[in-house]
C-alpha cells in the first residue's frame, strides 16, 4: 500500500525500493535489524523500530530521522504479546499502515554448552523469543495485511532451520521452528496476497556473535569452517536480502528460506 507520503529527501526518494511503504522490524537496536533500519529508510520505508532497549532505538531513529528518512520506536519484548501489538499499532498510527514486516529478534542463549549442562530457563528464553515471538508477531501483524489486502513478511531463521550447526540444541530446534511457522502460515495466507517468507542466515557479525567469539575464540574459524565463503557476512549483506524480500521486486516469492548462508546449505 502506497500511503502517498514522500519527504522529498535522499532517503525518501520515490525510486527506492521501499518508497511510500511502512515496515516494522523487531530486533532492530543491533546487528541485522539496525542494519536493516538504516538500509530500509534509505530506501524510501517509514521504519517502526522494535526492541528491548528503548534508548538505543531512540538514538538509531533519531540517526535515521536526521538522514532525512521517518523513524519511530516502539519499545518490547517480542515474548509479550502486548508488547508486539503496541508495536504494530504504533506503526499504523505513526505512518497510517503496516505494508511488510521484519521479523528478526532472536535469542541463541548465553553458554554454549551441551544439552544436559543447559538449564530450562535457557530453553525456554530461547524458545520464547525465536518461537513464540515469531508466532506474535504473526498474529498481530497479519490481520492489518488482511484488512490491507497485501502485505510481506520475512521471518529470520537461521542455517540452524537446516541443519545441526553446533549451536546450542534450543536454538537449533528454535530455528527449525521457525521455519516451519513460515511455510505453514505462508500457504494459509497466499490466497490473500499475505507473502511470508524466511531467511536462513549464516553466521553474522552482530553482537551475539561477538559475544560467542569473546568468550570462545576458537569458534571464530569454526563458524565459517563448513562454508564455502570463509567469512562472516556483515549484518548489511542480509539486510540487503530482507529489503528484498519486503519489497514488490518478490512478488512471486512465498513461503521460501532464502539461503543468505556464504554457501554453507550448499554444501
Amino acid at each position: 500500500m502506497n500511503n502517498g507520503w514522500n519527504n522529498g529527501t535522499n532517503n525518501g526518494t520515490a525510486t527506492g525500493m521501499l518508497a511510500g511503504k511502512a515496515v516494522m522490524i523487531t530486533g532492530a537496536s543491533s546487528g541485522i535489524g539496525a542494519a536493516a533500519a538504516r538500509l530500509f529508510a534509505a530506501e524510501g520505508a517509514a521504519v517502526l523500530l522494535m526492541a528491548r532497549r528503548e534508548d538505543v532505538l531512540k538514538q538509531l531513529a533519531q540517526e535515521i530521522t536526521e538522514s532525512g528518512g521517518r523513524a519511530a520506536v516502539s519499545a518490547g519484548d517480542v515474548a509479550v504479546p502486548d508488547d508486539v501489538r503496541r508495536a504494530v499499532a504504533a506503526t499504523r498510527e505513526h505512518f497510517g499502515a503496516l505494508d511488510a514486516a521484519f521479523n528478526n529478534a532472536g535469542y541463541a542463549g548465553e553458554e554454549f554448552l551441551p544439552l544436559h549442562q543447559l538449564d530450562d530457563d535457557a530453553f525456554d528464553r530461547t524458545m520464547d523469543v525465536n518461537v513464540r515471538g515469531t508466532w506474535n508477531c504473526l498474529r498481530a501483524q497479519i490481520p492489518v495485511m488482511l484488512d490491507a489486502g497485501k502485505g510481506s513478511i520475512v521471518n529470520t531463521a537461521s542455517t540452524a532451520a537446516m541443519v545441526a550447526t553446533g549451536a546450542p540444541v534450543p536454538y537449533v530446534a528454535s530455528k527449525h521452528a521457525v521455519l516451519g511457522m513460515t511455510k505453514a502460515a505462508a500457504a494459509e495466507y497466499a490466497a490473500h496476497r499475505i507473502r511470508i517468507n524466511a531467511l536462513v542466515v549464516g553466521t553474522t557479525r552482530t553482537e551475539m556473535i561477538a559475544q560467542a567469539v569473546e568468550a570462545r575464540p576458537e569458534f571464530e574459524e569454526a563458524f565459517v569452517a563448513r562454508q564455502m565463503q570463509k567469512r562472516m557476512a556483515d549484518p548489511v549483506e542480509i539486510a540487503q536480502a530482507a529489503l528484498w524480500l519486503c519489497s514488490d521486486r518478490s512478488t512471486f516469492s512465498t513461503g521460501s528460506a532464502l539461503a543468505v548462508d556464504g554457501g554453507l546449505t550448499s554444501n
